[in-house]
């Protein structure tokens, strides 16, 4: 992250999302801001709070791609939620507590995947060793009148044993090894906002307690290597070091994107369905002004943590929030819709282009699919036109088009004799045309 300048982020972005410049720039600031900060000594570092985002626009342009490319990015723990999940406190639905709590869940399951990384070498070793205890039981180990010769015997014959595994040798040969069962806890908690937290914690404080089951299973080497490499792995992380640099990470680093946003923007006066609406958006307004919220890893503070939401907007606006929460969005960007030329761009530059997942999709069947350029043209004009005619679902057109235009060679393949599939604008035309002039066909199928 340090090496990265929000010129570079950009350019990152630029691989996997098309257009939307303004975004990615305001997104790069934001997370460059966050480094910054860090370098920063005293208690000015504790003032300088993130500049939270709103993204305006449309279904399928591209806001929650930008906000989780960026999380991945930076290595940032990263949770994408929907506003309209949550209810008042008093209504049914979930506590926007849990937002935090599991962003904390995702911040430790990534630190452990790391500390896995850097344990796995050893891991793997030990693992080994205990493959060679099984394969070579030592019986007179713990004879303190076992010759000197007895144990240099031992030695070598366990070093043969050692390299023939490492040969991969023992790898189909059957062994019984011991592994433990978790004890499973059925229990429920039924009751307010947040319980079914309390519940998980209880359930974990019971599990703990409980004696774990141990029995024997016979597996092959290559499978036992598996359960006795992740075994040992765990043995040797520190569970308190994951939670400690997991909680500085979310506090930190943590990003939350809350989608759909303007679902809980109303303005019918607090009567009808949408009584929750802004009891939601009073909710949310703790979390994201900073606040102190309880995990079962212990209290996170929610100060610096950067906030990005997100909304169509089109029967609300940004100023239809509560001026306290809109106060907490100081920035606002509104995303381009998409032309006929991004759709282009969107069907051919990015690394997971569409045209280039239905490549790969199709080359397990050894057919080659190529695409002249006249018919990525006339599917991006097809996804323009419809999108125009009926709801803009922006880039999200390109997959219904794309699945109805390869829906036959998709079915036919593996196909006798036939190893490559060239596409053309005519056969785009013969594909679509059909279906968009039938205006109640095209609603069903596009």
């Amino acid at each position: 992250m340090k090496q990265m300048t929000p010129k570079q982020i950009v350019k990152e972005l630029d691989r996997y999302i098309i257009g939307q410049t303004n975004a990615k720039k305001a997104v790069a600031i934001a997370l460059r801001n966050r480094w910054r900060r860090q370098q920063i000594k005293g208690k000015l570092k504790d003032e300088i709070m993130p500049n939270n985002i709103i993204m305006i626009g449309s279904t399928g342009i591209g806001k929650t791609e930008i906000a989780r490319r960026l999380a991945a990015l930076a290595s940032a723990p990263f949770i994408k939620v929907e506003a309209s999940k949550f209810t008042e406190v008093g209504y049914v639905g979930r506590d926007v507590e849990s937002i935090v709590r599991d962003l904390m869940d995702t911040a430790v399951a990534m630190v452990e995947r790391e500390k896995y990384d850097e344990v796995m070498e050893l891991a793997e070793h030990l693992a080994n060793e205990r493959i060679i205890d099984i394969l070579f039981p030592d019986d007179n180990k713990d004879d303190a009148k076992k010759s000197n010769e007895l144990r240099e015997r031992h030695k070598r014959t366990r070093s043969r044993i050692r390299k023939k595994l490492e040969l991969g040798e023992f790898e189909e040969k059957l062994i019984e090894i011991e592994v433990s069962d978790e004890p499973s806890i059925g229990m429920q908690v039924f009751g307010p906002m947040g319980m079914e937290d309390i519940g998980m914690n209880i359930k974990d404080m019971i599990s703990s307690s409980l004696p774990k089951n141990k029995r024997s299973k016979k597996m092959t080497v290559m499978e036992a290597r598996e359960v006795l490499t992740e075994n040992e792995a765990s043995k040797l992380i520190d569970q308190d070091e994951v939670v400690r640099l997991a909680k500085e990470r979310t506090e930190n680093n943590g990003i939350v994107f809350i989608d759909e946003v303007d679902k809980v923007v109303g303005n019918n006066g607090g009567t009808g369905p949408d009584v929750s609406r802004e009891g939601v958006q009073r909710d949310l307004l703790p979390i994201v002004e900073g606040s102190n919220v309880s995990t079962k890893y212990g209290v996170v503070a929610t100060d610096h943590i950067l906030f990005i939401a997100a909304g169509a907007f089109h029967v609300s606006a940004p100023s239809d929030m509560i001026p306290e929460l809109q106060g907490r969005f100081p920035i606002r960007v509104e995303l381009d819709k998409l032309t006929t030329e991004d759709f282009i761009k969107i069907l051919t530059h990015p690394r997971s282009a569409l045209i280039k997942q239905y490549t790969a999709l199709l080359s397990a069947e050894n057919v080659e699919l190529e695409f002249n350029n006249a018919a990525i043209r006339a599917i991006a004009e097809t996804a323009s036109k419809v999108n125009a005619n009926m709801e803009n679902i922006g880039a999200r057109r390109l997959h219904t088009i794309m699945t109805t235009l390869l829906e036959k060679p998709l079915f036919e393949q593996p196909k006798r004799g036939e190893k490559k599939i060239k596409i053309t604008a005519k056969i785009v035309k013969e594909s679509l045309d059909g279906i968009l002039e039938d205006q109640d066909l095209s609603r069903y199928i596009l």
